[in-house]
C-alpha cells in the first residue's frame, strides 16, 4: 500500500500516481528484513521498524584487507662506453669542418660619385593678393505694421425680445375618460394617488373623475428619480394596471412616454404618462 503525500490516499502497490489527486507517487522497495513494501525514502520499516539506512549503507573495508600495490624493481641496462679510434682521428682530421676559417668575400670597387646638378637659382615669391573688402550689410526690413483686427460689436438684442431659456421637461397624465391633463408637481419626488383621506392626503385627487369609487383612498405613487418616472402600487384594493398588464404591490414600473396607468379592475380610471 503506497500513501499519497498530498491527499493521504492509499494507494496498491505498483501505483504511478494517486488515484484520487493523480500527484506522481515515491518509487517503492522491500524491506530486507521482512520483505513488506516500503517507500524508496522512508528511514525505517512500517511493519518490523527495521533501520533501512542500516541495511544500506555499506560494509566498511579494513586498510588491512586492501593488500599494497607495488611496482616491481626492474634493473636499468646503461650501455657500455665506446672508445674512440685514434685512427679515425689522423684519417679524417676536422671531418666535421669546425676548425675551418670562412673563405673571403670579394668585395666590389665603390662607383665613381657623380657630381649632383647645380640648384636652379631661387624664385622671387609672388606678392600676396590683396584682400577683397567686405560687402557692406544690407540694411534690415522695417517691420510691416501689425493689421488690427476690430473688436467684436456684440448684438444687442432687439427690445422687447426676451432671452431664449432652456425648456424643461415635464410630465403629464391624461385622463383617457375626460381627456383631462393633470402636470405632476416638479417639486415632489414622491407623488401619491388616490382619494382624500386623514392619513395621506393625496397630491393627484381622482375623486372628481367617473367611476372613482374603484379607486382606494391610498392607491398609487409615482416617484421621481432624477430623470427617471416610477410607479408602484401601495396596497390598493382593486389592483394598478401599467398596459393592461397588473402590478404586484411592492415591485414598481419605469414609466416611459405612451404607457397607460389603469387604477383599478376594468380600465375604468385610466391615464396616459406623458413628456413635454
Amino acid at each position: 500500500m503506497i500513501v499519497c503525500p498530498n491527499c493521504n490516499h492509499p494507494n496498491p502497490n505498483g501505483a504511478v500516481q494517486c488515484e484520487a489527486c493523480y500527484t506522481p507517487l515515491p518509487a517503492t522497495s522491500n524491506c530486507p528484513n521482512c520483505g513488506a513494501t516500503v517507500q524508496a525514502d522512508a528511514a525505517f520499516c512500517g511493519q518490523c521498524g527495521f533501520n533501512l539506512h542500516a541495511a544500506a549503507a555499506p560494509a566498511p573495508v579494513s586498510a588491512a584487507a586492501v593488500a599494497p600495490t607495488v611496482a616491481p624493481e626492474v634493473p636499468v641496462q646503461v650501455p657500455p662506453l665506446v672508445t674512440p679510434d685514434p685512427l679515425l682521428d689522423l684519417l679524417q682530421p676536422d671531418a666535421l669542418g669546425i676548425n675551418q676559417q670562412p673563405a673571403p668575400v670579394p668585395v666590389a670597387p665603390p662607383a665613381a660619385v657623380e657630381s649632383a646638378p647645380p640648384s636652379p637659382p631661387p624664385v622671387a615669391a609672388a606678392p600676396a593678393p590683396e584682400p577683397e573688402p567686405e560687402p557692406a550689410p544690407e540694411p534690415a526690413p522695417a517691420p510691416e505694421p501689425e493689421a488690427t483686427v476690430p473688436a467684436p460689436v456684440p448684438v444687442q438684442a432687439p427690445a422687447g425680445v426676451a432671452r431664449t431659456q432652456l425648456q424643461q421637461v415635464t410630465a403629464r397624465l391624461v385622463h383617457i375618460q375626460s381627456d383631462r391633463e393633470i402636470e405632476l408637481p416638479q417639486s415632489l419626488s414622491v407623488i401619491h394617488m388616490g382619494k382624500p383621506n386623514d392619513r395621506i392626503p393625496p397630491d393627484i385627487d381622482v375623486s372628481g373623475f367617473s367611476n372613482s369609487e374603484i379607486v382606494s383612498r391610498i392607491h398609487a405613487d409615482i416617484r421621481v428619480e432624477g430623470d427617471a418616472f416610477y410607479v408602484e402600487d401601495v396596497g390598493s384594493s382593486n389592483g394598478t394596471y401599467i398596459n393592461n398588464l397588473p402590478l404586484l404591490p411592492g415591485n414598481r414600473h419605469r414609466l416611459r412616454p405612451g404607457d397607460r396607468i389603469s387604477l383599478g379592475k376594468g380600465d375604468l380610471v385610466t391615464f396616459i404618462f406623458q413628456l413635454t
